[in-house]
């Protein structure tokens, strides 16, 4: 098989387990710090990681003298399973640089980047006034995850921050596609999947705040006040806190209205 025959573009996925394949096989890594070590790579969008700053990582701190070596054993495994899935002159390219390695990928081809531009293109048509295109764009971008990001590698404080960050935009882009569908009219349509929601993220009281908003306005009053009522005794058995001004007056809008 020439270099050519081989030349499907490669996928790498990070919004769940950590995956490469190209389009005839998965050539995902199968020992855990040479994952951990693609997932950094990965994270670091194109720029250089430095070889202490990888050690420091997959050895929580303490590098053994070995360490080096190794991550030179694991850089060249993933040298050889790129060539062998892409050929050799095409990407991605693993290159040493500056005193650290650069994972050179194809455009579109991480999930994450993916995941952000289609993002970012939702929150311009929401801008625009388009709240139904942007909803199916959030749509799409969120059916790119398939469970919590890199699920099954083993991360050290640098991904663990990146995971986060990760974690952080899904719950950003669960809202934004809320709050489009919101706007398209769909509030009867939402009710199911925000009390799911409300279960999924108890502490994250926005969610509370638009299933008492849908629930008011599909007439269920009574329904919208034991919203809040579980949310303040939640956000007090865990945190000592009471629900927030918005929540209490929305409260007091409901009790209003009856």
């Amino acid at each position: 098989m020439t270099a050519g025959d081989r030349g499907g573009r490669m996928r790498f996925q990070v919004l769940g387990t950590l995956e490469v394949h190209d389009h005839r096989w998965r050539v995902t890594p199968n020992a855990p710090k040479q994952r951990s070590v693609l997932a950094l790579l990965l994270s670091a969008a194109g720029e250089v990681i430095p070889t202490d700053v990888l050690t420091e990582e997959l050895w929580e701190g303490h590098p053994p003298p070995s360490a080096r070596t190794t991550l030179q054993t694991y850089v060249y495994q993933l040298r050889k399973q790129f060539v062998r899935a892409a050929g050799p002159a095409g990407l991605p390219r693993l290159v040493t640089k500056h005193g650290g390695y650069l994972l050179d990928i194809p455009e579109g081809s991480l999930d994450a980047v993916e995941f952000e531009r289609q993002v970012a293109s939702a929150r311009e048509l929401l801008r625009a006034g388009d709240a139904e295109r942007a909803a199916e764009t959030l749509g799409g971008a969120l059916a790119l995850w398939h469970g919590p990001a890199l699920a099954d590698v083993v991360t050290g404080p640098r991904l663990a921050i990146y995971r986060t960050r990760l974690e952080e935009l899904r719950v950003h882009a669960i809202k934004l596609k809320i709050e489009a569908r919101m706007r398209s009219g769909q509030h009867q349509e939402l009710i199911g999947e925000l009390k799911e929601l409300t279960t999924v993220y108890e502490l994250d009281e926005w969610f509370h705040l638009k299933l008492m908003e849908t629930l008011s306005r599909a007439g269920r009053r009574h329904e919208a006040l034991e919203v809040y009522q579980r949310l303040r005794r939640i956000l007090h058995r865990e945190l000592g806190l009471e629900p927030s001004g918005e929540m209490r007056e929305l409260q007091r809008v409901v009790l209003a209205a009856g």
